[in-house]
Protein backbone atom coordinates (compact mmCIF):
# COMPACT_ATOMS: atom_id res chain seq x y z
CA UNK A 1 0.00 0.00 0.00
CA UNK A 2 1.08 3.37 -0.95
CA UNK A 3 2.46 5.58 1.77
CA UNK A 4 0.19 9.00 2.72
CA UNK A 5 1.33 11.83 1.15
CA UNK A 6 2.52 14.69 3.67
CA UNK A 7 -0.38 17.19 1.87
CA UNK A 8 -2.85 15.25 0.35
CA UNK A 9 -5.66 17.07 -1.83
CA UNK A 10 -8.58 15.43 0.84
CA UNK A 11 -8.70 12.85 3.53
CA UNK A 12 -11.63 11.28 5.28
CA UNK A 13 -13.92 12.75 8.36
CA UNK A 14 -15.18 9.39 9.06
CA UNK A 15 -15.17 7.38 11.87
CA UNK A 16 -16.85 5.18 14.38
CA UNK A 17 -19.76 7.43 14.17
CA UNK A 18 -20.25 6.34 10.31
CA UNK A 19 -19.37 3.26 10.80
CA UNK A 20 -21.87 2.73 12.90
CA UNK A 21 -24.77 4.25 10.87
CA UNK A 22 -23.06 2.04 7.91
CA UNK A 23 -24.00 -0.64 9.73
CA UNK A 24 -27.42 0.47 11.22
CA UNK A 25 -28.43 0.30 7.54
CA UNK A 26 -26.87 -3.24 7.07
CA UNK A 27 -28.96 -4.61 9.52
CA UNK A 28 -32.24 -3.12 8.23
CA UNK A 29 -32.18 -4.68 5.02
CA UNK A 30 -33.40 -1.23 3.52
CA UNK A 31 -30.72 -0.12 1.24
CA UNK A 32 -32.61 1.86 -1.27
CA UNK A 33 -34.18 5.57 -0.48
CA UNK A 34 -36.27 5.49 2.39
CA UNK A 35 -36.47 6.93 5.95
CA UNK A 36 -32.74 8.04 6.56
CA UNK A 37 -32.76 9.96 3.45
CA UNK A 38 -35.80 11.68 4.41
CA UNK A 39 -34.39 12.12 7.58
CA UNK A 40 -30.94 13.36 6.66
CA UNK A 41 -33.17 15.95 4.47
CA UNK A 42 -35.08 17.36 6.83
CA UNK A 43 -31.84 17.51 9.12
CA UNK A 44 -30.04 19.23 6.07
CA UNK A 45 -32.85 21.92 5.54
CA UNK A 46 -33.09 23.13 8.92
CA UNK A 47 -29.30 23.74 9.20
CA UNK A 48 -28.97 25.79 6.26
CA UNK A 49 -31.98 27.62 6.88
CA UNK A 50 -34.43 26.44 4.02
CA UNK A 51 -38.06 24.98 3.89
CA UNK A 52 -36.75 21.84 1.41
CA UNK A 53 -33.94 19.74 0.70
CA UNK A 54 -33.85 16.70 -1.85
CA UNK A 55 -31.16 14.74 -1.79
CA UNK A 56 -29.30 13.30 -5.13
CA UNK A 57 -27.10 10.23 -5.84
CA UNK A 58 -24.38 13.38 -6.73
CA UNK A 59 -23.83 17.27 -6.53
CA UNK A 60 -23.63 16.81 -10.07
CA UNK A 61 -27.10 15.21 -10.21
CA UNK A 62 -28.40 17.81 -8.01
CA UNK A 63 -27.30 20.23 -10.40
CA UNK A 64 -29.33 18.51 -13.42
CA UNK A 65 -32.55 17.85 -11.11
CA UNK A 66 -32.65 21.79 -9.52
CA UNK A 67 -32.14 23.01 -13.66
CA UNK A 68 -34.66 20.52 -15.13
CA UNK A 69 -36.74 21.51 -11.85
CA UNK A 70 -36.71 24.57 -12.97
CA UNK A 71 -37.50 24.26 -16.76
CA UNK A 72 -40.48 22.19 -16.15
CA UNK A 73 -42.41 24.56 -13.20
CA UNK A 74 -45.36 25.87 -14.04
CA UNK A 75 -44.55 28.89 -13.20
CA UNK A 76 -41.65 29.65 -15.40
CA UNK A 77 -42.56 28.86 -18.71
CA UNK A 78 -38.79 28.41 -19.69
CA UNK A 79 -38.14 27.14 -23.49
CA UNK A 80 -36.11 25.71 -24.99
CA UNK A 81 -33.07 28.35 -26.03
CA UNK A 82 -33.69 30.49 -23.19
CA UNK A 83 -30.56 31.90 -21.51
CA UNK A 84 -28.53 30.89 -18.30
CA UNK A 85 -25.67 33.44 -17.21
CA UNK A 86 -22.88 31.31 -16.04
CA UNK A 87 -19.37 32.31 -15.39
CA UNK A 88 -16.42 31.00 -17.17
CA UNK A 89 -14.69 29.53 -14.32
CA UNK A 90 -16.50 26.34 -12.74
CA UNK A 91 -17.20 22.35 -13.48
CA UNK A 92 -17.84 21.00 -15.80
CA UNK A 93 -21.34 19.89 -14.46
CA UNK A 94 -22.25 23.60 -13.86
CA UNK A 95 -22.83 23.82 -17.72
CA UNK A 96 -23.94 20.22 -18.90
CA UNK A 97 -27.07 20.30 -17.44
CA UNK A 98 -27.78 23.76 -18.79
CA UNK A 99 -27.04 22.61 -22.55
CA UNK A 100 -28.44 19.00 -21.89
CA UNK A 101 -31.97 20.81 -21.62
CA UNK A 102 -31.63 22.72 -24.17
CA UNK A 103 -31.18 25.89 -22.74
CA UNK A 104 -28.02 28.53 -23.94
CA UNK A 105 -24.93 29.08 -22.02
CA UNK A 106 -24.44 32.61 -22.31
CA UNK A 107 -20.37 32.86 -20.36
CA UNK A 108 -19.15 36.20 -18.47
CA UNK A 109 -15.71 36.47 -16.91
CA UNK A 110 -15.04 36.26 -13.18
CA UNK A 111 -13.79 38.87 -10.86
CA UNK A 112 -10.01 37.96 -10.68
CA UNK A 113 -9.90 38.75 -6.73
CA UNK A 114 -12.86 36.43 -5.74
CA UNK A 115 -12.67 34.06 -8.50
CA UNK A 116 -16.64 34.30 -8.75
CA UNK A 117 -18.72 35.63 -11.20
CA UNK A 118 -18.55 39.69 -11.82
CA UNK A 119 -21.61 40.95 -11.36
CA UNK A 120 -21.58 44.17 -13.35
CA UNK A 121 -20.14 41.48 -16.15
CA UNK A 122 -23.85 39.59 -15.39
CA UNK A 123 -26.07 42.43 -15.63
CA UNK A 124 -24.86 43.77 -18.74
CA UNK A 125 -24.85 40.48 -20.16
CA UNK A 126 -29.08 40.22 -19.88
CA UNK A 127 -30.82 39.57 -22.93
CA UNK A 128 -34.66 39.55 -23.30
CA UNK A 129 -33.80 35.62 -23.67
CA UNK A 130 -32.37 35.45 -20.25
CA UNK A 131 -33.93 33.34 -17.71
CA UNK A 132 -31.45 32.97 -14.55
CA UNK A 133 -27.65 33.71 -13.83
CA UNK A 134 -26.29 30.40 -12.19
CA UNK A 135 -23.94 31.54 -9.46
CA UNK A 136 -20.86 29.61 -8.63
CA UNK A 137 -19.86 29.73 -4.87
CA UNK A 138 -15.94 28.64 -6.24
CA UNK A 139 -13.82 26.78 -3.90
CA UNK A 140 -15.62 27.60 -0.28
CA UNK A 141 -15.99 31.60 -1.53
CA UNK A 142 -19.71 33.00 -1.80
CA UNK A 143 -20.22 35.45 -4.80
CA UNK A 144 -21.60 38.72 -4.64
CA UNK A 145 -24.64 36.99 -4.01
CA UNK A 146 -26.49 40.34 -2.47
CA UNK A 147 -25.53 42.13 -5.69
CA UNK A 148 -26.65 39.16 -7.75
CA UNK A 149 -30.13 38.96 -6.34
CA UNK A 150 -30.37 42.56 -6.67
CA UNK A 151 -29.46 42.59 -10.16
CA UNK A 152 -31.98 39.41 -11.10
CA UNK A 153 -34.75 41.03 -8.99
CA UNK A 154 -34.31 44.46 -11.30
CA UNK A 155 -34.65 42.30 -14.52
CA UNK A 156 -37.06 39.96 -13.23
CA UNK A 157 -35.05 36.87 -13.83
CA UNK A 158 -33.99 34.33 -11.21
CA UNK A 159 -30.94 33.44 -8.98
CA UNK A 160 -29.49 30.22 -8.95
CA UNK A 161 -26.57 28.70 -6.81
CA UNK A 162 -24.19 26.01 -7.60
CA UNK A 163 -22.83 25.81 -4.03
CA UNK A 164 -21.22 22.23 -4.33
CA UNK A 165 -18.08 23.01 -2.97
CA UNK A 166 -19.17 26.00 -0.52
CA UNK A 167 -21.39 24.08 2.19
CA UNK A 168 -20.84 25.93 5.31
CA UNK A 169 -20.09 29.53 3.69
CA UNK A 170 -21.87 32.43 4.86
CA UNK A 171 -22.64 35.94 3.44
CA UNK A 172 -24.02 38.18 5.89
CA UNK A 173 -25.06 35.75 8.36
CA UNK A 174 -26.65 33.50 5.46
CA UNK A 175 -26.01 29.83 4.33
CA UNK A 176 -24.35 30.62 0.40
CA UNK A 177 -26.88 28.25 -1.58
CA UNK A 178 -29.90 29.91 0.28
CA UNK A 179 -29.99 33.43 -1.67
CA UNK A 180 -31.84 31.95 -4.89
CA UNK A 181 -34.21 29.70 -6.35
CA UNK A 182 -32.73 26.97 -5.46
CA UNK A 183 -29.16 26.31 -3.94
CA UNK A 184 -27.25 22.97 -4.42
CA UNK A 185 -24.98 20.90 -2.88
CA UNK A 186 -22.04 18.19 -2.96
CA UNK A 187 -21.29 15.43 -0.80
CA UNK A 188 -18.73 13.68 -2.27
CA UNK A 189 -15.31 12.55 -0.54
CA UNK A 190 -13.36 15.70 -1.14
CA UNK A 191 -16.27 18.00 0.14
CA UNK A 192 -17.27 19.41 3.34
CA UNK A 193 -19.13 16.30 4.43
CA UNK A 194 -18.71 12.85 3.03
CA UNK A 195 -21.92 10.48 2.13
CA UNK A 196 -19.04 8.90 -0.57
CA UNK A 197 -21.32 10.16 -3.36
CA UNK A 198 -24.28 12.42 -2.75
CA UNK A 199 -25.59 15.77 -3.26
CA UNK A 200 -28.34 17.99 -2.02
CA UNK A 201 -30.78 20.96 -4.09
CA UNK A 202 -32.49 23.43 -1.19
CA UNK A 203 -35.53 25.66 -1.93
CA UNK A 204 -38.06 27.47 -0.14
CA UNK A 205 -40.15 26.69 -3.60
CA UNK A 206 -42.79 24.10 -2.70
CA UNK A 207 -43.73 23.94 -6.61
CA UNK A 208 -40.04 23.51 -7.25
CA UNK A 209 -39.81 20.83 -4.23
CA UNK A 210 -42.66 18.73 -5.34
CA UNK A 211 -41.34 19.09 -9.27
CA UNK A 212 -37.31 17.77 -8.33
CA UNK A 213 -39.10 14.61 -6.11
CA UNK A 214 -41.07 13.91 -9.30
CA UNK A 215 -38.04 13.87 -11.88
CA UNK A 216 -35.72 12.40 -9.15
CA UNK A 217 -37.74 9.18 -9.35
CA UNK A 218 -38.41 8.66 -13.00
CA UNK A 219 -41.08 11.63 -13.45
CA UNK A 220 -43.42 9.58 -11.27
CA UNK A 221 -46.00 10.40 -8.31
CA UNK A 222 -45.72 7.88 -6.36
CA UNK A 223 -44.92 9.07 -2.55
CA UNK A 224 -45.77 13.30 -3.74
CA UNK A 225 -47.93 15.48 -0.68
CA UNK A 226 -51.56 14.69 -1.18
CA UNK A 227 -51.94 18.64 -1.86
CA UNK A 228 -49.28 18.22 -5.00
CA UNK A 229 -49.55 20.72 -7.86
CA UNK A 230 -48.81 17.63 -9.79
CA UNK A 231 -51.48 15.55 -11.63
CA UNK A 232 -51.67 12.52 -8.85
CA UNK A 233 -54.48 9.61 -10.35
CA UNK A 234 -56.75 9.28 -7.47
CA UNK A 235 -56.49 5.20 -7.90
CA UNK A 236 -53.73 4.18 -5.69
CA UNK A 237 -52.89 1.37 -7.71
CA UNK A 238 -52.79 3.47 -10.89
CA UNK A 239 -50.71 6.17 -9.22
CA UNK A 240 -48.21 3.54 -8.31
CA UNK A 241 -46.60 4.06 -12.18
CA UNK A 242 -47.71 6.82 -13.12
CA UNK A 243 -45.47 9.27 -15.05
CA UNK A 244 -46.36 12.70 -15.53
CA UNK A 245 -42.78 14.81 -16.19
CA UNK A 246 -39.70 13.30 -18.22
CA UNK A 247 -37.62 12.62 -15.22
CA UNK A 248 -34.65 10.82 -14.13
CA UNK A 249 -33.38 7.87 -11.86
CA UNK A 250 -31.04 10.77 -9.40
CA UNK A 251 -32.12 8.84 -6.04
CA UNK A 252 -29.32 8.19 -3.71
CA UNK A 253 -28.51 5.24 -1.62
CA UNK A 254 -30.49 4.72 2.07
CA UNK A 255 -26.78 4.35 3.07
CA UNK A 256 -25.82 8.16 1.80
CA UNK A 257 -28.21 9.23 3.48
CA UNK A 258 -27.30 7.67 7.01
CA UNK A 259 -23.87 8.72 6.27
CA UNK A 260 -24.92 12.41 6.18
CA UNK A 261 -26.81 12.49 9.38
CA UNK A 262 -23.60 12.19 11.57
CA UNK A 263 -21.51 14.28 8.99
CA UNK A 264 -23.74 16.84 9.23
CA UNK A 265 -23.77 16.78 12.89
CA UNK A 266 -20.13 16.99 12.74
CA UNK A 267 -20.15 19.86 10.38
CA UNK A 268 -19.61 23.04 12.05
CA UNK A 269 -16.27 21.54 14.30
CA UNK A 270 -15.20 20.59 10.33
CA UNK A 271 -15.87 24.30 9.15
CA UNK A 272 -13.97 25.88 12.04
CA UNK A 273 -11.36 23.48 11.13
CA UNK A 274 -11.52 24.56 7.85
CA UNK A 275 -11.36 28.38 8.65
CA UNK A 276 -8.42 28.09 11.19
CA UNK A 277 -6.61 27.06 8.21
CA UNK A 278 -7.90 29.33 5.92
CA UNK A 279 -6.64 32.12 8.17
CA UNK A 280 -2.96 30.49 8.26
CA UNK A 281 -3.23 30.89 4.44
CA UNK A 282 -4.14 34.24 4.04
CA UNK A 283 -1.28 35.08 6.72
CA UNK A 284 0.92 33.80 5.04
CA UNK A 285 0.38 33.85 1.47
CA UNK A 286 -1.56 37.11 1.12
CA UNK A 287 1.56 39.29 0.93
CA UNK A 288 3.71 37.25 -1.12
CA UNK A 289 4.92 38.90 -4.64
CA UNK A 290 4.57 36.09 -7.09
CA UNK A 291 1.24 35.00 -6.36
CA UNK A 292 -2.83 36.35 -5.51
CA UNK A 293 -4.67 34.74 -3.30
CA UNK A 294 -8.51 34.11 -3.48
CA UNK A 295 -10.02 37.28 -1.95
CA UNK A 296 -12.45 36.15 0.62
CA UNK A 297 -16.32 37.26 0.31
CA UNK A 298 -18.33 36.71 4.02
CA UNK A 299 -17.12 33.52 5.54
CA UNK A 300 -15.56 31.36 3.44
CA UNK A 301 -15.63 27.94 3.98
CA UNK A 302 -12.07 27.53 2.62
CA UNK A 303 -12.66 23.85 0.24
CA UNK A 304 -8.81 24.65 -1.21
CA UNK A 305 -6.49 27.30 -1.51
CA UNK A 306 -6.41 29.22 -4.68
CA UNK A 307 -3.16 30.58 -5.95
CA UNK A 308 -2.62 32.52 -9.26
CA UNK A 309 1.05 33.17 -10.36
CA UNK A 310 2.24 36.29 -10.98
CA UNK A 311 6.01 37.97 -10.50
CA UNK A 312 8.77 35.82 -10.79
CA UNK A 313 6.03 33.07 -11.02
CA UNK A 314 4.10 33.41 -14.01
CA UNK A 315 4.82 31.05 -16.87
CA UNK A 316 6.91 29.03 -14.23
CA UNK A 317 3.19 26.78 -13.42
CA UNK A 318 4.62 23.89 -14.76
CA UNK A 319 7.75 24.31 -12.64
CA UNK A 320 5.84 24.59 -9.70
CA UNK A 321 3.10 22.09 -10.07
CA UNK A 322 6.88 19.69 -10.39
CA UNK A 323 8.43 20.90 -7.41
CA UNK A 324 5.00 20.31 -5.38
CA UNK A 325 5.07 17.07 -6.34
CA UNK A 326 8.62 16.68 -5.52
CA UNK A 327 6.96 17.65 -2.33
CA UNK A 328 4.18 15.23 -1.59
CA UNK A 329 2.14 18.14 -2.05
CA UNK A 330 -1.10 17.62 -4.24
CA UNK A 331 -2.32 20.37 -6.29
CA UNK A 332 -4.91 20.68 -8.91
CA UNK A 333 -6.36 23.82 -11.94
CA UNK A 334 -8.31 25.88 -10.41
CA UNK A 335 -11.62 23.73 -10.78
CA UNK A 336 -11.36 23.50 -14.97
CA UNK A 337 -10.17 27.20 -15.61
CA UNK A 338 -11.21 29.02 -18.41
CA UNK A 339 -14.14 26.41 -19.60
CA UNK A 340 -14.37 27.81 -22.82
CA UNK A 341 -10.45 26.51 -23.47
CA UNK A 342 -12.27 22.92 -23.08
CA UNK A 343 -12.68 21.22 -25.54
CA UNK A 344 -16.24 19.85 -24.99
CA UNK A 345 -17.40 23.22 -25.65
CA UNK A 346 -18.21 22.73 -29.07
CA UNK A 347 -20.90 20.44 -28.53
CA UNK A 348 -22.55 22.79 -25.80
CA UNK A 349 -24.80 25.82 -27.27
CA UNK A 350 -23.60 28.77 -26.16
CA UNK A 351 -22.20 32.61 -26.49
CA UNK A 352 -19.67 34.66 -24.75
CA UNK A 353 -20.86 38.11 -23.50
CA UNK A 354 -17.46 39.59 -21.98
CA UNK A 355 -13.88 39.44 -22.57
CA UNK A 356 -12.03 36.59 -20.70
CA UNK A 357 -9.13 38.26 -18.81
CA UNK A 358 -9.75 36.88 -15.57
CA UNK A 359 -10.32 33.57 -16.62
CA UNK A 360 -7.69 33.28 -19.47
CA UNK A 361 -5.43 34.31 -16.65
CA UNK A 362 -6.67 31.27 -14.25
CA UNK A 363 -6.95 29.18 -16.57
CA UNK A 364 -2.63 29.85 -17.12
CA UNK A 365 -1.48 30.81 -14.23
CA UNK A 366 -3.61 28.91 -11.22
CA UNK A 367 -3.66 25.98 -9.00
CA UNK A 368 -5.05 25.11 -5.75
CA UNK A 369 -4.26 22.73 -2.69
CA UNK A 370 -6.54 21.13 -0.27
CA UNK A 371 -7.84 21.92 2.51
CA UNK A 372 -9.03 19.79 5.51
CA UNK A 373 -10.47 19.65 8.68
CA UNK A 374 -7.52 19.40 11.03
CA UNK A 375 -4.56 22.10 11.51
CA UNK A 376 -2.53 21.76 8.62
CA UNK A 377 0.05 24.23 9.54
CA UNK A 378 3.42 22.27 8.69
CA UNK A 379 1.73 21.41 5.56
CA UNK A 380 0.89 25.45 4.66
CA UNK A 381 4.58 26.21 5.53
CA UNK A 382 5.83 23.45 3.67
CA UNK A 383 3.93 24.56 0.84
CA UNK A 384 5.07 28.53 1.38
CA UNK A 385 8.59 27.40 1.56
CA UNK A 386 8.33 25.58 -1.92
CA UNK A 387 7.21 28.50 -3.41
CA UNK A 388 9.47 30.87 -2.47
CA UNK A 389 12.17 28.53 -3.20
CA UNK A 390 10.33 28.05 -6.98
CA UNK A 391 10.31 32.07 -6.78
CA UNK A 392 13.93 32.60 -6.05
CA UNK A 393 14.83 30.49 -8.77
CA UNK A 394 14.09 33.26 -11.45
Amino acid sequence: MREPLFYPLASSTWDAAEEAALQGVIRSGRFTMGPKVRAFEEAFAAHVGADHAIMTSSGSAANLLALAGAMYHPDFRWQKGDEIIVPAVSWSTTYFPVSQLGLRLRFVDVDGATLNIDPDLAAQAITRRTRAVLAVNLLGNPAALSRLKAVCDQAGILLLEDNCESLGATLNGQQAGTFGLFGTYSSFFSHHICTMEGGMVVTNDRRLADTMLSLRAHGWTRDLPADTHLPVDPDPFVAQFRFVLPGYNLRPLEMEGALGLPQLEKLPDLISARRANGAIFQRDFGGLDDLDIQHETGESSWFGFAMVLKGRLAGRRRELVAALAEAEIECRPIVAGNFLNNPVIAHLDHDVASGMAAADRIDAEGLFTGNHHFDIAPQLARLREVVQTVADRY
